[in-house]
């Protein structure tokens, strides 16, 4: 068996530095998808808080914005399922499967799904802290 030179020996360590730095970047870039997702939840709890608002308002519901909000909260779920944040993609899909058929879920149900805008948005805030802590 030849002895490894200097040479391979520098080239195996610059490969495997250059491996390592790619591999820290794919755990950053995850990062930060899961960051753009959970911020969108926030987002979308807000709109969507903006809308109940206006409904209590006016005794008016559109549904160009039900729709919005359907696609908006579902597309949330597949994101945040896609990262493995699976109780919190639940819950974005039930919340849009409840804006595109109010009557498909049973009051009972939406209360033990705990889908309230305020729980989303706090279940988003801390998993944000906690990705922020890594």
């Amino acid at each position: 068996m030849d002895a490894i030179n200097p040479k391979l020996l520098w080239e195996i360590f610059k490969h495997i530095q250059r491996w390592l730095a790619n591999l820290n970047r794919a755990g950053e870039a995850r990062q930060q998808q899961s960051r753009k997702a959970l911020r969108n939840v926030i987002i979308a709890a807000r709109e969507t808080s903006v809308y109940v608002r206006q409904i209590q308002d006016t005794q008016q519901t559109d549904h160009a914005t039900e729709r919005h909000l359907a696609k908006y909260w579902t597309q949330l779920g597949f994101d945040l399922e896609d990262l493995g944040l699976n109780k919190l993609a639940k819950r974005c899909h039930i919340t849009g499967k409840h804006w595109a058929d109010p009557k498909f879920y049973t009051d009972d149900f939406l209360e033990k799904a705990d889908i309230s805008l305020e729980r989303m948005e706090t279940l988003a805030k801390q998993i944000l802290l906690d990705i922020d802590k890594l």
